[in-house]
């Protein structure tokens, strides 16, 4: 499922065809994603210019001149593509899974500066879903989220206030989203390595008495901030269906532990074997020699 840095891709390659445009039409092909579209949805839709394309955690949200806002998640095969301007001319796109049958919702859009285009939300298996909200903070998808981990309100202090008193496994802990808001799987493992923690040590081991973070905190919080740069630099992670507005991410080159059971460790000097252990009931990466308890 697409975590933060492949939702932010795709909120980037939607940016600049999209801010400023006018929805001139909609075609819904079907009635439902992973659940049915908003009542009224074609009618809210068209007509409207979008102001801003933004995100929130995992979710992609698309500000209107109506003042409502469009929130899209993409579940684990959704993908916002354009039929125009070279990104979508076979075989580029249309690779297997994907194919113009899964189109199902179209918008007709007009940029002043890029002309008009065909932008398509495409989902094979429909576990993403749309909605549509005249007040956003009133989303029950987004209340209650932690900090981005991008933004000025992330740090080994918020971090420590979180974990003073949590029991529960470091990885377990990075994953809740109040905690932080759309960290995923694939770069909680990835931060952990960086910051030589082990992912079933309980949270709390990371703070200290007087409730400040421990210097492996500060690392976590660093090395957080470090993988999710580091792989929206490359188009996120495409493990089998990822797709960004222009093709497959990359970061899946450069993972250090995750998916790499039985590889060697690439921390230099270190002589570890990359293992596997299921944590409720996900595949947890790491490497037990340079992975340790604070």
């Amino acid at each position: 499922m697409p975590e933060l840095p492949e939702v932010e891709t795709v909120r980037r390659g939607l940016e600049p065809w999209l801010t400023g445009a006018r929805i001139d039409a909609v075609t819904l092909n079907r009635k439902d994603l992973r659940f049915p579209f908003p009542e009224g949805l074609k009618a809210a839709l068209e007509g409207q210019t979008v102001m801003q394309v933004g995100r929130r955690a995992k979710y992609l949200l698309l500000e209107l001149s109506s003042g409502k806002t469009l929130l899209s998640h993409l579940g684990m095969t959704g993908s916002w593509r354009f039929a125009e301007h070279g990104i979508d001319k076979p075989p580029r796109y249309y690779e297997p899974g994907t194919a113009p049958k899964h189109d199902h919702m179209i918008c007709q859009v007009t940029h002043p500066d890029h002309g008009q285009s065909h932008l398509i939300y495409a989902d094979p298996r429909r576990f993403g879903f749309i909605d549509l909200y005249d007040h956003i903070e009133e989303s029950p998808y987004l209340k209650g989220l932690g900090p981005e981990p991008l933004g000025n309100d992330f740090s080994a202090q918020g971090l420590a206030e979180a974990f003073k008193d949590k029991k529960a496994p470091i990885k377990a802990a990075l994953l809740d989203q109040r905690v932080v808001a759309g960290l995923g799987n694939i770069y909680v493992a990835e931060a952990l390595h960086r910051a030589h923690i082990r992912p079933d040590i309980e949270a709390r081991t990371l703070v200290k008495a007087d409730g400040a973070p421990k210097k492996a905190l500060d690392l976590l919080a660093a090395a957080v901030r470090e993988v999710l740069i580091a792989a929206i630099e490359v188009g996120g992670s495409t493990i089998r269906d990822f797709r960004s507005v222009e093709g497959a991410g990359y970061f899946q080159h450069n993972f250090a532990v995750y998916d790499r059971e039985d590889d060697p460790c690439p921390t230099p000097l270190c002589t570890g074997v990359v293992k596997r252990i299921v944590q409720s009931g996900r595949s947890t990466f790491y490497c037990p020699v340079c992975q340790k308890a604070p």
